[in-house]
């Protein structure tokens, strides 16, 4: 197993929790070589990065004919959940939080950012459109995260 953030500090806290290999690298440039993995995950960070389909397709070189990419991070819910979460994320979560880190702007901006990060079937479709097949959304905690699958096509 390897980690790679481009931010230093989170793979201290990895290597801290017993990852043993950790490396400072950018996602839309991994400096590994083609088809290097059996899976690649990303958790919260995609939704950070500045070109979705540049980094999903690195995440695809690096990845095994018939390997995995999990994905998780935050999503909106759907239903009568979805605009009490709303309230919740655009109002009451950067007050609280806020007050109790100093940092509000850092909450407003996680709020913008789930409302334009791809989820459920804009996900999908933006992950087939990067040529992965057998992708799958799963919604979780009401829909407020969610996991999505997908693989690399195997070899003919």
């Amino acid at each position: 197993m390897v980690a790679t953030d481009f931010c230093a500090e989170m793979l201290a806290h990895a290597a801290s929790r017993g990852v043993a290999i950790t490396l400072v690298a950018d996602a839309l440039e991994l400096p590994f070589e083609d088809a290097s993995f059996d899976v690649v995950t990303v958790a919260f960070g995609l939704r950070n990065m500045a070109d979705y389909p540049a980094a999903l397709r690195e995440m695809q070189r690096v990845l095994k004919p018939g390997g995995h990419l999990l994905i998780l991070d935050f999503s909106l819910p759907r239903g009568p959940m979805r605009p009490l979460y709303r309230f919740y994320l655009h109002n009451v979560l950067p007050r609280m939080a806020g007050w109790i880190t100093g940092q509000r702007d850092a909450y407003e901006y996680l709020g913008g950012s789930i409302e334009s990060f791809p989820s459920g079937k804009g996900m999908t479709d933006l992950l087939e459109s990067c040529g992965y097949v057998e992708t799958v959304a799963t919604p979780l905690t009401f829909g407020v995260v969610s996991i999505y699958q997908a693989s690399r096509p195997p070899l003919p």
